[in-house]
């Protein structure tokens, strides 16, 4: 019969990284004894099977295998549930609703050491930094029993807590922020991403086109086209002078010309301007005269009076 496991584990308030450990002992009988003679009245029990009787390739064992050997740490397992003292420490604060910013270091010390001594039994490389973060909690609450001078407070900054409530609360914000991050969905661990092969023919099929779908490719076609233009400039020599001298023939036929009928509108933008400068160059020499009778009234030009 295989030995029966006693197990021995830490408080449940501390136990972050305690053991547990089962030792082996001999089975007894229904009677309390571990008599041969009661295992072998057993064979002539039913076959139903007594609870708690392990079975070996779904026979029965019922008795102690003589060969039978178990390493002293076979069952022994470490339970981490704590990242390290400052998940402890946070752990302690958190579960009995202190005020983080006015830690009792009394309490919180007397049961973070509780934790430290129970790990120290099982597993000492584990115990170090442990033993770290309590002799720094002994140090402040040493501090705080002291009593304190003025020239310390000012030196020291004030409360001796304050440099352990910092380290503590960025502790929390990072756990918080890496818990955030945990949420957020991995890529094989929360979802795969799926592979499908699709079998193509060899022979190409083409997409059938529709007259409307021509037509509207060339309306397309158009639009860009429209958008690309060339303009030709050429270059026009044009006289100042000579436009002069032909509105003062035309003049000399006329008494009054109206103004419009001095501008050559077929000529176009470039006739037009250069005979209106020559017009304003003949009345700045006073070779003509520009008269209107009253406002809004149709403006005339004539040639400039010359006494005889």
């Amino acid at each position: 019969m295989l030995p029966e496991e006693s197990v021995v584990t830490p408080e449940a308030d501390a136990s972050g990284a305690g053991a547990v450990i089962a030792s082996p002992e001999p089975a007894t009988g229904g009677d309390g004894s571990g008599d041969p003679a009661a295992s072998a009245s057993t064979d002539a029990a039913p076959a139903a099977t007594p609870p708690g009787i392990a079975r070996l390739y779904g026979e029965p064992m019922l008795r102690m295998p003589t060969d039978l050997y178990i390493p002293p740490d076979a069952l022994e397992i470490f339970l981490e549930a704590f990242e390290g003292p400052l998940d402890l420490l946070l752990y302690l604060i958190r579960k009995q609703n202190f005020n983080i910013l006015d830690i009792p270091m009394a309490q919180v010390t007397l049961q973070y050491l509780k934790y430290v001594d129970q790990i120290r039994v099982s597993n000492l490389e584990l115990a170090a930094e442990y033993l770290l973060m309590a002799a720094m909690l002994i140090e402040i609450k040493s501090r705080m029993l002291l009593p304190s001078r003025k020239s310390d407070v000012e030196e020291d900054g004030g409360d001796p807590r304050a440099e352990l409530v910092r380290r503590l609360l960025e502790y929390e914000q990072i756990k918080l922020a890496a818990y955030d991050l945990n949420t957020i969905p991995q890529f094989e661990r929360d979802f795969v991403r799926t592979q499908i092969f699709i079998e193509q023919s060899l022979t190409p099929t083409w997409p059938d086109v529709e007259p409307v779908d021509l037509q509207q490719a060339w309306l397309d076609v158009l639009k860009r086209a429209k958008l690309t233009q060339h303009h030709r400039i050429s270059r026009q020599e044009l006289s100042v002078r000579e436009h002069m001298s032909s509105i003062l023939r035309h003049l000399q036929s006329s008494r009054f010309v109206e103004f419009s009928e001095l501008f050559d509108i077929a000529g176009g933008v470039p006739v037009v301007v250069v005979n209106f400068v020559a017009l304003l160059e003949l009345a700045k020499e006073t070779l003509i005269e520009i008269t209107q009778a009253e406002p809004f009234a149709p403006i005339y030009v004539r040639l400039a009076y010359s006494p005889a």
